[in-house]
């Protein structure tokens, strides 16, 4: 390990990797070709782990389980169990919050990689040239460069929110009070996680969205998902147009838009969930003859940059954000820079789920996207509703959606409900191994669970052929054979 404070490079270390950020995807391509005994190089300047571990799916996920439980105490009478109000320990929350990071960190930690042969560059880098990057008293060759730096929250140019105490994810698991009055900037799959939880964890919350809360998925799946939130207690509030923000910590207050008309919304506390932007700052991109905008740095379906030496992977790259993008990037780079395999990127194989409850997921085309490409589809639906582990958990309220070509092929799916997250998981398989609907039948799904939900979905693209004349006349020629 070397702790630097970033002086004048005087050693160089030639390797044949040289990973630049040490989030899930860098990790993962330090780790892979150490394993194959590459000479790695990894250069952090931040928190080993990066943004998942210390600022996003971790510890949001943790205070979404907090949250949760605490829901559960009150919404426990259909269950036989007198419910009551919980009474909440937020510094013991942020306590819990704080413990799985913990315990999760020696994964990610230095020790654990210089273990693995890795020599960890605690300092920020930069390229110098096509071929050299410097970090700390380092300056570093290497025959192939990845960079993986990740991305950070986008604060927008509202008059007014430079004055005012603000949350984003890089702050927010910091908190150990209650956010007794909260506003949230953005209905995209951040905000509405972070409201949902606040408010189960006693908050009022508005969340104030310019165009459509959850507007990335589809809608037949987010109208089942905010129906619910709504009913909950969330305030959410769509073309809502932020227009400057005024006040000091514990009495903010936001201008909003609606329409014709203006009005205030007064809050204790403010948190920014208006998206991400790439970390391409400070590295050094045109030293090194790499392309980029300013939405990300620019790959091809290899991940390679204009500089054929140099890979980029995860947010950086200004496409989908999600931890196992970054890693499924990194298994490409690994193919094609130790094997020279050709691998690509499909984004159709990439799932994409937002953890409220209930949950949304996603693999694929949506009903519009497919329509619009493959024009004559087909949508199989199953309620869960008609589901008996889900009546018999009171979870009632979701859908499974499929959507496949005429002959059979399954080409997008959708989940909103308990469990989506892990449900989605068989359709993933589906699409990554371009399978028929017809698969999709041939196992048993144990009584009761929800996966029985998948297989019903799948039955309905034979929903007709009971129905159907060539069929029946088939059946009754053979019952004329005896």
């Amino acid at each position: 390990m070397t702790d630097t404070l970033n002086p004048a490079p005087s050693e160089t270390i030639t390797a044949d990797i040289c990973v630049i950020g040490a989030g899930s995807g860098g990790l993962s391509v330090a780790a892979g070709a150490a394993a194959f005994g590459e000479k790695v190089v990894l250069i952090e300047k931040g928190k080993m782990g990066g943004d998942c571990l210390n600022y996003g799916c971790v510890p949001s996920k943790a205070l979404i389980a907090a949250g949760k439980s605490a829901q559960t105490m009150r919404t426990s009478e259909k269950f036989g169990i007198t419910p009551s109000e919980p009474h909440i320990n937020y510094a013991a929350v942020n306590n819990h919050v704080q413990s799985v990071i913990k315990a999760i960190e020696p994964n990610d930690s230095v020790e654990r990689f210089t273990g693995l042969g890795v020599q960890v560059i605690q300092a920020a880098g930069r390229f110098l040239d096509k071929n050299t990057v410097a970090a700390g008293e380092y300056l570093i060759k290497a025959r192939r460069f990845v960079i993986a730096t990740g991305s950070s929250p986008l604060v927008p140019p509202i008059p007014g929110l430079d004055k005012v105490p603000f949350f984003t994810n890089e702050t927010l698991f910091n908190n150990n009070q209650k956010l007794e009055k909260l506003i949230i900037i953005g209905g995209g799959p951040i905000g509405m996680e972070m409201a949902q939880a606040h408010y189960r964890l006693g908050s009022q919350v508005t969340v104030l969205e310019g165009l459509k809360a959850l507007g990335k998925d589809d809608p037949e799946l987010t109208a089942i998902a905010l129906e619910n939130l709504r009913a909950e207690g969330l305030d959410i509030r769509e073309g809502a147009l932020v227009e400057k923000v005024e006040g000091t910590g514990g009495s903010i207050r936001v201008h909003v838009k609606v329409g014709d008309s203006t009005e205030i919304v007064q809050g204790t506390h403010l948190i920014v969930a208006t998206g991400r932007k790439a970390n391409i700052s400070d590295l050094g991109l045109e030293a090194a003859r790499i392309k980029y905008t300013k939405h990300g740095i620019t790959v091809n379906s290899g991940m390679l940059t204009s500089n054929r030496r140099v890979f980029t992977i995860g947010d950086v790259t200004g496409g989908l954000q999600f931890t196992h993008v970054a890693n499924y990037h990194a298994g490409i780079v690994i193919q094609r820079s130790l094997f020279w395999i050709p691998a690509k990127v499909n984004n159709n194989v990439v799932p994409r789920v937002t953890y409220t409850e209930p949950e949304i997921a996603n693999i694929g085309l949506t009903e519009e996207q497919a329509a619009k490409k493959h024009g004559k589809i087909n949508v199989l639906r199953w309620p869960y509703h008609e589901n008996d582990r889900a009546q018999a958990e009171h979870a009632t309220s979701g859908l499974v959606k499929v959507i496949t070509l005429k002959n059979g092929k399954i080409v997008g799916a959708g989940i909103v409900g308990k469990n989506a997250g892990e449900l989605i998981g068989m359709w993933s398989l589906a699409i990554s191994q371009k399978m028929k609907i017809k698969a999709m039948m041939g196992w048993i799904a144990p009584y009761p669970t929800l996966s029985e939900i998948n297989k019903r979905a799948a039955y309905r693209f034979y929903a007709s052929a009971p129905s159907s004349p060539m069929i029946r006349k088939v059946i009754g020629l053979l019952k004329k054979l005896g």
